[in-house]
């Protein structure tokens, strides 16, 4: 039986990337649905659909009387427009606006403190109600995948408050934060308060986190641009250098989730849920933040590209230009390592021969060293022959953290904007963020630098 997901999208980001991700999910169920639609015409419904959607039996679409699929969801945004937008779109009908929507107007101004201290509690019934409607709805769920940023306001504020919610009121049900850090030439001034704001109540509260950078999202948005100005393939990418093509960069963040679930959705050799993510890859209880890295990691709908060669693409998962964060895992220490592999093509053998490459170019820790968590999914993605994603626990996140760490302390040292923030909340949060900031540097950086009778094993090793 497939087990369900309930998404919580907040703030204006967060709902751009679940918007996205609402429509490849249903590109890819649809093609599935219609190879079963032809073997068995007789066929209603295609059950893998339940992990990300329930159905409306009260209302009927005007075709054949069948009920209307709404998606496992809550979208939250002190600012109305982004959710409007999407209610305007082709995916607006998988909402019901009065139980799946909570929203304010005057957004929370880039201030964590506002996002979490005021609107978190104002909300905070009507939020924890709706949460509790969506899990009610479902037979077997199995997590919650919040969707937020960590620069602005309400994604980062409200975003965190929520998180606290889901670990106090259903501490059995993981959640998994995807979250998108913001650049180090970020435009919003106060980013370097509420990213580590933000990331004080993610290492405590979240089972596992996603990072994912606004500047890795663009920089692999113009790598795609660039093959294919060389190949001479029209695409709808954004022809002006300097504009931003938010709905590509989107695009590979909502690819990078349905990757994750597809084992959950489709039938494979070895399927991989979410617990297990959590249970193999993060053997530290703050040590939760897993590198993405995709291979295609081409827009769906925007760019024709040959595909990739099987080989090729465990190669590219170990390369920068492919990753969903901006760091050097190959020169730092692994702690473990998640892929999943899609497509009818692929198998086994394909995985173990390219692992055993793999592990030449990578340094595991000491007690880890067959630390590989593998997933095999026979549905490919929309418009790919087979694709890979690739998790690691990898200490090179302690060095994004410590630029984190240098900026917030920039800024904080003159007491720059702190009163914006101290109005909602005492300034001794600053200092917790930073003291938990410093100690995860700490905790990564001495995995890196200890020689193998100083590395305090965990408590438990997952088997692999």
């Amino acid at each position: 039986m497939p087990r369900e997901i309930v998404t919580i999208q907040v703030g204006q980001c967060g709902n751009q990337i679940g918007g996205r991700m609402w429509d490849l999910v249903l590109r890819e169920h649809a093609a599935v649905f219609q190879n079963k639609k032809n073997q068995n015409p007789d066929i209603l419904y295609d059950e893998p659909l339940s992990t990300f959607f329930k159905w409306d039996m009260e209302q009927k679409s005007r075709r054949a009387g069948m009920p209307d699929i709404k998606a496992r969801a809550l979208l939250v945004d002190m600012e109305e427009g982004v959710v409007n937008q999407i209610f305007k779109s082709d995916i607006g009908g998988l909402f019901n606006r009065d139980r799946q929507v909570i929203s304010d107007v005057s957004g929370s101004g880039n201030n964590w403190a506002h996002g979490h201290e005021v609107y978190g509690p104002k909300y905070h019934e009507e939020i924890l109600e709706k949460i509790r409607w969506e899990v009610e709805e479902c037979d077997s769920i199995q997590s919650f995948f919040l969707l937020h940023s960590l620069g602005g306001g309400t994604g980062s504020g409200l975003g965190s408050f929520i998180t606290q919610v889901l670990h106090d009121e259903f501490p059995d049900i993981y959640t998994f934060s995807a979250c998108v850090f913001p650049s180090k030439d970020d435009d919003v001034i106060t980013s370097p308060y509420n990213s580590l704001l933000s990331l004080n109540e993610l290492s405590e509260n979240s089972d596992c986190v996603l990072p994912i950078e606004n500047q890795a999202l663009y920089d692999m948005c113009k790598f795609v641009n660039s093959l294919e100005k060389k190949k001479d393939v029209t695409s709808t990418l954004s022809k002006e250098e300097d504009s931003k093509p938010f709905d590509q960069m989107n695009d590979i963040a909502a690819t990078l989730l349905t990757n994750l679930t597809s084992s959950m959705r489709f039938e494979g050799s070895l399927n991989v849920d979410l617990n297990e993510i959590t249970m193999n890859l993060v053997p530290y209880p703050r040590l939760k933040f897993l590198l993405s890295s995709l291979s295609p990691f081409v827009m769906p709908k925007d760019v024709h590209l040959p595909p990739r060669r099987m080989d090729q693409m465990f190669k590219d998962v170990l390369s920068r230009d492919y990753q969903l964060l901006k760091c050097d895992p190959i020169h730092h220490k692994y702690l473990s390592c998640g892929l999943i592999l899609r497509g009818q093509q692929a198998n086994i053998s394909d995985i173990n021969r390219n692992i055993a490459k793999m592990k030449g170019e990578m340094d595991m820790i000491y007690w880890n060293q067959e630390g590989f968590k593998v997933g095999l999914c026979h549905v490919a993605p929309h418009n790919q022959p087979y694709s890979l994603l690739c998790l690691a626990n990898n200490c090179c996140i302690g060095n994004v953290f410590s630029d984190m760490h240098t900026r917030f302390k920039k800024l904080y040292k003159k007491k720059i904007y702190t009163h914006h923030y101290t109005e909602y909340m005492p300034e001794a949060l600053f200092d917790e963020a930073l003291e938990n900031a410093a100690s995860l540097i700490e905790e990564y950086a001495s995995l890196q630098n200890k020689t193998e009778e100083e590395v305090q094993v965990p408590r438990f090793i997952p088997d692999f």
